[in-house]
């Protein structure tokens, strides 16, 4: 349904060394900058931009697909070795579905950030 959404923040060079920290394990890089920080695989499908001078972004929930549970482990690894607070580290959470597999972590700006896996063990 979506093809590619942003997210405002206050301090471009922090979020963006957040992001290449966090994003790389689940295969993706940045792609495009200055300006904007377009984050992909293939196309840039996630945007970091500079938030309005003056103005406070305002958290949102961001989840990003990852192909099996250890790349969700991997993710967390990551956000933890970036000194992201910890949200949730990676379970099994049943009442979502019975395979639904996630981590969840805040970002500089308090997004809660997280990498989900919708498979089995």
């Amino acid at each position: 349904m979506l093809d590619h959404f942003s997210v405002a923040v206050r301090d471009l060079a922090a979020s963006g060394a957040f992001y290449d920290t966090v994003l790389a394990p689940l295969g993706a890089r940045r792609l495009m900058e200055p300006g904007p920080i377009g984050y992909g695989v293939d196309k840039p499908d996630f945007w970091v931009e500079p938030a309005p001078a003056g103005a406070t972004p305002v958290p949102v929930h961001i989840a990003f697909t990852a192909a099996d549970r250890a790349t969700v482990r991997a993710f967390h690894d990551a956000a933890v070795a970036v000194g992201a607070e910890v949200l949730h580290a990676p379970k099994e959470w049943p009442e979502y579905h019975a395979t639904y597999y996630g981590a969840f972590v805040r970002d500089p700006d308090g997004n809660n950030v997280e990498a989900v896996c919708h498979r089995p063990e």
